[in-house]
Formats: C-alpha cells, structure tokens, sequence
C-alpha cells in the first residue's frame, strides 16, 4: 500500500500493532482490496482516504448516526455490516480495527488478550 496516504500509514501502523497482538491477524486480500484479515475473513481496509471496518449492525448503525458512512463496493447498495470511517490518530484506527477483530474472529481472537506494550 501506499506510503502518501495519512489514512493508509495510520492504517498500517494499527493493523502491524494488531498482528503484533494476535497470531490468527495478518494481511491479506478480499473484495479486491488489499486489507487486514483475520482467520482467513477481511475485517478492515483503507479506501478512498477512509478507513472501512466491518462491525455487526447495530454498531455499524450506531456510527451512522454520528456521521460515519456505510461502505457501498460500488454496487449501488450500501452493505449492513460495513463502515466508512475517518479516524484522527492511530489509537483511534486501532480501536475500530480491534473492534472488527473481535467481531469477525469471535473465538478465535479475544478482545484484549495478547496486549503488546
């Protein structure tokens, strides 16, 4: 990915964090983008300057609410569990990115074990 991109450069710095974190978290490609994966499922990519993480609905609705966006791949439909987000800092990126590893990981990766320093 792209070294230009503030988004992209937060986004790598998290998504090396949560790696660092979790064995079953690395990159990899799905939707035809390049994004961060967990057992083998897409959790989190950046696109169009945004960062796009899935979380389950009620969430995703949540973040709506407050203005956040819900990612369209184009197709004309939004999708339910997918969000368009622009997160400040890194902490903030890491956060959303944590949040959509415990949602698509479910057993696999447990919030908040494995913490690095």
């Amino acid at each position: 990915m792209s070294g230009n991109d503030p988004l992209e450069e937060l986004f790598e710095a998290a998504a090396a964090h949560l790696a660092a974190e979790h064995d079953a978290v690395a990159a990899g490609r799905a939707l035809s983008r390049r994004g961060l994966m967990v057992g083998g499922k897409l959790i989190g990519f950046p696109a169009r300057g945004q960062l796009v993480v899935k979380l389950p609905r009620q969430r995703v609705d949540e973040l709506v609410a407050a203005g956040a966006s819900r990612f369209d791949a184009n197709k004309g439909r939004p999708m339910r569990e997918w969000v368009c987000l622009d997160p400040p800092d890194e902490d903030a990126c890491l956060g959303y990115l944590r949040e959509a590893c415990a949602f698509v990981g479910g057993a696999r990766v447990a919030p908040g074990d494995g913490s690095a320093p």
